[in-house]
């Protein structure tokens, strides 16, 4: 909504995007708040609500209250949607808003956690995942899993049972289009645990290449026991996700040329992240191929990692 639209009397909140919601509401907060709510936040939308921030002129005040009221209702209807679910979120608002105004407070609360569903399970540890988890079929836990970061999957992978988790590893990698019916389960599994619903679109998820980011988290022998039980059920699979992993024991086998032109293509997290778990033997030639200015940044980022 441009600034010329936002001086007419009957401007309304209705004309409002969402980032230009969260502009207003950060505005009339105060300073220190508002900080504390950018830092909690992604920098993508850190840049694209700071620009929003910056194109407000003359807000009429009615609008600026009903987006901080707004904002309210939704985190109060979040709270009891978290400790009831839905229908006991419902049944709340409705005593204290009315049948009308819950309704539609809801209704929001669903079109939010439509998109962002999966961050409830992004928000727990691999201890409770795996608890969770662990009843469901393999292909929907495999489904569950594609959807969460590398790191996230990693430490849940350790904690499945041996012959589950590679069945599940294995069915990441050979995961395509997924059907609605599929993902209807999955929209099912995600309710029964914090009363939300998913509605994702048919799209491709997992392979080879998301297996190898995620065995290159855990420890070796892990990613080795893996990789085996995967390499009985499909030798071609297998050998996909070797080709796609970064496997630093291979390094000491190559010329220094060879080596330099491969860390030139690496990001220094990312291979901070690797030599973690390598021997002292593959570290030291990986620094006898980088400057003395780059092997010691490298270094810092190990020890930062711990």
């Amino acid at each position: 909504m441009s600034s010329k639209s936002l001086k007419r009397k009957d401007a309304s909140v209705a004309d409002l995007t969402g980032l230009q919601k969260a502009a207003l509401l950060l505005i009339a907060l105060d300073v220190d708040t508002a900080s504390a709510v950018l830092k909690s936040i992604d920098a993508a939308d850190v840049e694209a609500i700071s620009a929003e921030i910056t194109k407000v002129r003359n807000i009429p005040s009615h609008v600026v209250d009903q987006v901080m009221i707004d904002y309210y209702e939704m985190v109060t209807a979040n709270e009891y949607v978290l400790e009831g679910g839905l229908e006991f979120a419902q049944q709340v608002l409705e005593k204290s808003f009315g049948m009308a105004k819950a309704v539609e407070i809801i209704e929001k609360v669903k079109n939010i956690t439509t998109l962002h569903g999966f961050d409830v399970l992004k928000k727990a540890d691999s201890t409770q995942l795996v608890n969770f988890l662990n009843k469901e079929h393999p292909q929907t836990i495999a489904l569950i899993l594609s959807h969460l970061s590398p790191d996230q999957t990693a430490e849940a992978l350790k904690e499945l049972p041996d012959d589950l988790r590679n069945d599940v590893v294995y069915r990441i990698a050979t995961l395509g289009k997924i059907s609605p019916q599929t993902l209807k389960k999955i929209e099912q599994v995600v309710d029964e645990l914090a009363g939300f619903s998913i509605n994702q679109s048919m799209g491709k998820l997992g392979g080879p290449k998301s297996v190898a980011t995620i065995l290159n988290r855990t420890n070796v022998s892990l990613s080795k026991e893996i990789i085996d039980g995967i390499q009985e059920k499909d030798d071609n699979v297998a050998a996909e996700i070797k080709r796609l992993m970064f496997i630093f024991d291979d390094i000491i086998h190559l010329q220094d040329r060879d080596i330099q032109a491969i860390l030139k293509e690496v990001d220094r997290k990312d291979l901070a992240l690797a030599l973690k778990i390598a021997d002292e033997k593959v570290k030291d030639k990986i620094y006898g191929n980088m400057s003395e200015r780059a092997a010691d940044l490298l270094k810092e980022e190990l020890q930062y990692m711990g």
